[in-house]
């Protein structure tokens, strides 16, 4: 590891401390459908307060490129009724973590378990290949990456269902 990379993980633990984000996420009373707002919490807030929840299992945010995703794809694989994730919101700036899931989805992981393609400078995930395998052939990603406008988000849940 670089002393980049250990520069940046002290200042994701400052900003925990200075900018405390109690909710990652909310569950609601649908099956198969997440939605992961990346770093827009005013979007996951109002999601979380909308009729929307109860055709949605679960909705949370998404800031970093390697141990979020590791958890994303855990859960994903481990919730059998799960098919979609609908990746919405603004993209983390200097992680990306939102391009990290979309290559991930596309291009998957290299024998280093590195995201091929993705821009984040620290992309690389811990869970092993055949649980991205799993992720990646049991998942529909709906990309609304940039988008806020919930009625938007609502269409999309609608076409699914």
């Amino acid at each position: 590891m670089t002393i980049k990379y250990y520069l940046d993980e002290v200042a994701g633990v400052v900003c925990k401390v200075l900018y405390p984000i109690n909710i990652s996420s909310y569950r609601g009373c649908g099956n198969s459908i997440a939605i992961c707002t990346l770093s827009s919490i005013d979007l996951l807030k109002e999601i979380s307060q909308d009729k929307i929840m109860d055709k949605v299992l679960i909705a949370g945010r998404l800031f970093s490129e390697n141990k979020g995703i590791d958890a994303i794809v855990t859960f994903c694989t481990n919730s059998p009724t799960l098919k979609y994730l609908i990746i919405c919101g603004r993209d983390t700036k200097g992680h990306y973590p939102g391009d990290a899931l979309v290559n991930l989805m596309i291009h998957g992981i290299d024998d280093n378990g590195k995201i091929i393609n993705a821009i984040a400078p620290y992309a690389k995930l811990n869970c092993s290949s055949v649980t991205i395998d799993n992720f990646r052939n049991k998942m529909n990603i709906i990309d609304l990456r940039g988008c806020s406008d919930l009625q938007k988000i609502k269409k999309e849940i609608d076409k699914i269902n």
